[in-house]
């Protein structure tokens, strides 16, 4: 091993305390780039190190197909190794300083199929009770305006504006927007309303949806509902209000709407933040091509 790599091992273990399994990493990054820069060479001259060396040593790593994550580690424990023989003045120049590592990728993120949701609120058969009519609602809530959970638990009666089928909503940051809704869901309110007021926790309570003893629903029961209803439809591991969430950006935009208009409804401060249903929805373009045109596995 090389014996400025010996002595940044002792330096992370005896001074800065670096756990083992960091050092699994740290140590072997920088032999294995020690090896890629010295081709063989049993000393290596870290000052004539730069840039381009690291560069090249990355690029290799992603021609090798590493994930970026794993990537970004090794980098890291290069950056660290550097300073070390910077403060060890054993270096002048930093050759890592400015670079920087290669962007990890972003999950898709999960949703339910448009069919799997039509199948849901239309073919699923919910209590013919207040606690079923509020299950379908609580739902349809979800999938019709894309709010957040503790935005539907944070939803009160005064929230909903049946003159203009609008809900107003509470976002993060306490930043109110204004999301409209359409004919299935208003009728889906009027009929939990009406059931609504002849509840015991509804009396003096402002609260859309409450509890069976706290005068609003709690977050755990929500999703308890959520992954009920959705384990019926759908075998995706995660069956939350954020797939529902999802689920209505996603099923916007592959019926046209504008990126700007689903980022307002969804309450993004970036469109940059809206753009990753974008890659959603391009993913499902593709694989309805791939699975439709009669050539589209030739080479």
């Amino acid at each position: 091993m090389d014996t400025w790599i010996e002595q940044f091992e002792t330096y992370l273990r005896a001074e800065r305390h670096y756990s083992e399994q960091t050092l699994s990493v740290y140590v072997p990054a920088l032999e294995e780039f020690a090896a890629f820069i010295g081709h063989g060479n049993q000393r290596i001259d870290w000052a004539l190190v730069d840039k381009e060396d690291v560069r090249e040593w990355i690029a290799t790593q992603m021609d090798a197909h590493l994930a970026p994550a794993t990537v970004n580690k090794r980098l890291s424990a290069l950056r660290s190794f550097y300073k070390f023989l910077m403060i060890q003045q054993a270096v002048n120049a930093d050759p890592t300083r400015t670079l920087k590592g290669p962007k990890k990728e972003k999950k898709l993120p999960s949703f339910v199929r448009e069919k799997d949701m039509d199948r849901l609120l239309d073919g699923i058969a919910f209590a013919d009770n207040f606690e079923g009519i509020r299950d379908r609602l609580v739902m349809l809530l979800f999938y019709s305006t894309g709010i957040r959970l503790s935005e539907l638990v944070g939803l009160n009666v005064g929230s909903i504006d049946f003159h203009t089928s609008t809900v107003k909503v509470l976002g993060k940051r306490n930043k109110e927007r204004i999301v409209p809704f359409g004919a299935e869901l208003r009728e889906a309110l009027e009929q939990y309303l009406s059931l609504r007021a002849n509840q015991p926790m509804a009396k003096g309570n402002d609260a859309l949806f409450f509890g069976i003893r706290v005068p609003r629903i709690p977050k755990e029961t929500v999703n308890h509902i959520v992954r009920r209803c959705l384990s019926q439809v759908t075998t995706l591991k995660k069956r939350s209000p954020h797939v529902l969430r999802h689920s209505f950006a996603t099923a916007m935009l592959n019926n046209g709407a504008e990126i700007e208009v689903v980022k307002q409804l969804l309450g993004h401060e970036s469109i940059a933040t809206t753009e990753i249903y974008t890659h959603t929805t391009f993913e499902e373009l593709k694989k309805a091509y791939r699975q439709a045109h009669p050539r589209a596995d030739q080479e």
